[in-house]
């Protein structure tokens, strides 16, 4: 019997250091990232980070907008690393869809699942100047065929006139998945009825335009929005 009982003894003493061992690795492993958390909402919007955040941030963007392009470029990452990855502001994406360019733009970056949707909204905005430039480009005929036809074939003729089109080709999508993110009647819907909501519900008179918990935070630029942002976070 007394062997039996070292045995066993043993044999629990492997086992309790073994689970000490893995609840020491799981401490060690680094917390994911709440920016990892995306969904959609009702409406066709993309939240970006903790559910339970105290601090809501909402953004109305075009991109055909060249200020929305500079927000992409200066606050997207300080906003990502200093607020959204720490679970402390959930981030909403909403388009407001300017003209058939902007559309077009809108369908490609909700090209693939959810989680996609940041890399190719940050990729557009970056690449803006180039493809922006092939619009101011485009001959007079060019530019009256994108208002010719139904949504799916104005955004395939810009899509492939502006370059759009190859840089999400570049970014790993087939020319059949694009052509049906261009084709969406669903997405086409969500755009549009997104736009109404800012233009007649939210009052939007221009992009960007940031809400904070509800409210217009009255800043279109980075370190305003910041300042606002650690405000709302201080009295929540």
């Amino acid at each position: 019997m007394p062997a039996i009982r070292v045995a066993f003894a043993k044999r629990f003493a492997i086992a309790a250091l073994a689970g000490s061992a893995l609840a020491l690795v799981a401490a060690a492993a680094p917390a994911k990232p709440w920016s990892a958390t995306v969904s959609t909402t009702a409406i066709g919007a993309h939240l970006v980070g903790n559910p339970d955040a105290k601090v809501k941030l909402v953004e109305y963007f075009s991109y055909t907008c060249s200020h929305c392009a500079d927000f992409a470029k200066l606050g997207h990452a300080p906003l990502k690393a200093q607020y959204i990855d720490k679970g402390l502001v959930l981030f909403e994406y909403r388009n407001l869809v300017r003209d058939p360019v902007d559309m077009t733009a809108a369908l490609l970056a909700r090209c693939g699942a959810a989680s996609a949707f940041s890399g190719n909204h940050q990729a557009i905005f970056a690449a803006q100047p180039v493809w922006l430039n092939k619009v101011v480009k485009a001959t007079d005929a060019q530019k009256t065929s994108w208002y010719e036809g139904s949504i799916s074939q104005r955004a395939r003729k810009i899509a492939a006139d502006t370059g759009l089109f190859a840089l999400m080709q570049q970014r790993g999508y087939s020319a059949a998945t694009l052509g049906a993110c261009l084709d969406s009647e669903v997405a086409q819907a969500e755009l549009t009825g997104m736009t109404n909501i800012g233009l007649r519900g939210d009052r939007i008179e221009g992009t960007p335009t940031f809400f904070i918990n509800g409210r217009n935070a009255e800043a279109t630029a980075w370190p305003t929005l910041k300042t606002k942002l650690d405000a709302a976070l201080k009295a929540s």
